[in-house]
């Protein structure tokens, strides 16, 4: 079809309907509770393994802070990924009824996962990233917009 042959009208464009799912958008508030868990429940076993039995001590670990974030990193993202990957909820999620999809409300691939994690990490530094949810409808935060993905209420 050429756009010629549109605008003069001898074809008719069509129009496309894209399907837009209903989605249940979780609260900044229920989101704020579910971090909070996490970093309690996954994060400080993380740091207390790290800090004191792969370093030592406190001093170990300021003398090795580079490779210590590096091991703190790997190992969050990792566990992080793989309860995103199984169910799409971290403990968490999973104790507020949260659960991280698509925009299908299906289940986010893997790249998208990760983008969301990498973006998270780096829009955590700026604040401005998550102050974008408190403007939206929808509470997607600056890193869901980037990857795809959004955070949903389990009914």
């Amino acid at each position: 079809m050429r756009w010629r042959d549109v605008k003069h009208g001898k074809v008719k464009q069509q129009k496309t309907k894209e399907k837009k799912v209903a989605l249940n958008y979780a609260t900044v508030f229920d989101k704020f509770k579910a971090f909070t868990t996490d970093t309690f429940m996954i994060t400080m076993p993380i740091l207390y393994i790290t800090i004191y039995l792969v370093f030592g001590s406190r001093e170990g670990f300021r003398e090795n802070m580079a490779n210590g974030w590096l091991i703190i990193l790997v190992v969050h993202f990792s566990i992080i990924m793989a309860f995103w990957l199984k169910s799409g909820q971290t403990p968490g999620y999973k104790a507020y009824n949260l659960r991280v999809v698509d925009l299908n409300n299906q289940k986010p691939k893997a790249i998208e996962l990760v983008l969301r994690y990498l973006y998270f990490l780096i829009l955590f530094m700026s604040v401005f990233g998550l102050l974008v949810s408190f403007f939206r409808e929808d509470r997607r935060g600056l890193h869901d917009l980037l990857s795809g993905t959004v955070v949903v209420r389990d009914v």
